[in-house]
């Protein structure tokens, strides 16, 4: 894999920009060197990312644009979740315009994954600020935390939290890699447990409008830079364990032995059929597997691994997800071995409401761009709002579809017009109240 320094960032970004899309207060500049310095929060040897959930690393990215929003004259809150706010009033006394996104990352992501949507919201506030101008609305600035769900393999915390969507079983059930509980991690964040179990939403919010790189290539083949999202795929996490006996192995027979990383090879590779049978825009993936003791010359104890399940359908997904775990059920039976299973998470599926898509595509044809609709593979905060609040969603083009990964790449010429068009849709959705 190439590889990318911090050092390099802000140069490459800037590189190839073109300045004549500096117009209307916003600047190319200012949003390259806010992507540069969140960057270098968590920076990889890789050059990638590493700011999971609640970590040290999240909640100093968080600092840093609190700064920035309070130099941009926003009133600052932060909930029990540890999302972010912040806000400026409108001209009226009304339900507020909501945009952002998350700072989270995976393990060794990109820089652009989330953070692009919070820098293009508060590039919004600032080309305001630069032409005096004063919304009709009021306008908040979100960060939620824990986006990404790579620290207890359950994502969407923080918006899950915010909307009172998190049950107490599953708070209860949460483990990181060092086996601390989610009320002990979120304590050593600075938050308070009892704070979070009670979170209840008390927002009015209009609508809330997210940016978000595409994180596939559908824009890169159609050569537009944005596009709008039609639909978002609900996920759903399975935590599987497969539980054998540990032994010697050179001392124990080949007969007889119950050992549970065959059986999650079997597993792994059963889960590919599946998918195609309920739906073609169904999905199924095992990108994190944990075996224990993990010795060269130990039979394994236990494994355990997460299916991540997708599809924009929310009975087709759940005839997956039963399928999936039928299947895990059937594989320890015939291995003589024991299985646990858990729900980590499961998210409905979002279709966006086509008066939101209507109003993203009479913004970005002011920009000479060509409407693109696009259903959107990943979850996103804007998925879990969208249960209650109206939404609508933004794509900035994602070089050679990659995401997740140091060389995730977007343009900054795309990234700054993602922010014109969201600053036009923003305004024509606060003009409707006029």
């Amino acid at each position: 894999m190439e590889q990318r320094t911090k050092e390099d960032f802000y140069s490459r970004i800037i590189k190839d920009y073109n300045f004549t899309l500096d117009h209307s207060g916003v600047s190319g500049d200012r949003i390259a060197s806010r992507l540069y310095e969140i960057s270098k929060i968590g920076t990889t040897d890789s050059g990638g990312a590493n700011r999971t959930g609640y970590s040290i690393e999240e909640k100093k990215a968080k600092e840093l644009v609190i700064g920035w929003m309070k130099a941009a004259g926003m009133t600052i809150t932060i909930d029990g979740a540890g999302n972010v706010f912040g806000k400026i009033e409108g001209r009226d006394e009304s339900p507020s315009v909501v945009s952002g996104s998350h700072v989270d990352s995976v393990p060794n992501g990109g820089h652009f994954d989330g953070t692009l949507g919070v820098i293009a919201a508060l590039e919004v506030v600032e080309s305001w600020n630069s032409n005096k101008h004063i919304p009709k609305n009021p306008f908040e600035i979100v960060i939620f935390s824990d986006e990404e769900g790579s620290r207890f393999r359950s994502g969407l915390i923080g918006s899950r939290a915010f909307m009172g969507q998190i049950d107490q079983k599953e708070l209860a059930n949460l483990r990181d890699e060092q086996g601390k509980t989610f009320n002990e991690v979120i304590v050593e964040y600075g938050l308070e447990f009892e704070d979070f179990k009670n979170m209840k939403n008390n927002k009015d919010i209009m609508n809330f409008v997210e940016v978000h790189i595409e994180q596939g290539k559908i824009l890169e083949k159609v050569n537009q830079p944005v596009g709008i999202v039609s639909g978002i795929a609900g996920p759903a996490w399975l935590e599987v364990t497969f539980i054998g006996e540990a032994g010697h192995a050179g001392n124990t027979p080949m007969p007889g032995r119950k050992d549970p990383l065959i059986a999650s090879a079997i597993f792994i590779e059963s889960i590919e059929k599946f998918p195609q049978i309920v739906s073609n825009t169904a999905v199924a993936t095992i990108g994190k597997l944990d075996v224990y003791p993990n010795g060269v010359n130990v039979i394994a104890q236990d494994v355990q691994l997460t299916v991540d399940i997708r599809d924009i359908h929310e009975n087709t997904r759940d005839k997956l997800l039963e399928l999936i775990y039928k299947e895990a059920e059937n594989i320890a039976k015939s291995r003589d071995i024991d299985v646990n299973i858990n729900y980590n998470s499961s998210i409905k599926p979002l279709p966006i409401q086509k008066r939101f898509q209507d109003k993203l595509a009479e913004s970005i044809s002011k920009f000479e761009v060509s409407p693109t609709y696009i259903p959107s593979g990943a979850g996103h905060d804007a998925m879990v709002l969208g249960k209650e609040f109206p939404v609508a969603m933004l794509f900035v083009r994602s070089k050679d579809g990659i995401s997740h990964n140091p060389n995730e790449w977007s343009s900054l010429n795309d990234c700054v017009m993602a922010v014109h068009i969201l600053r036009d849709y923003i305004e024509s959705i606060m003009k409707e109240t006029e």
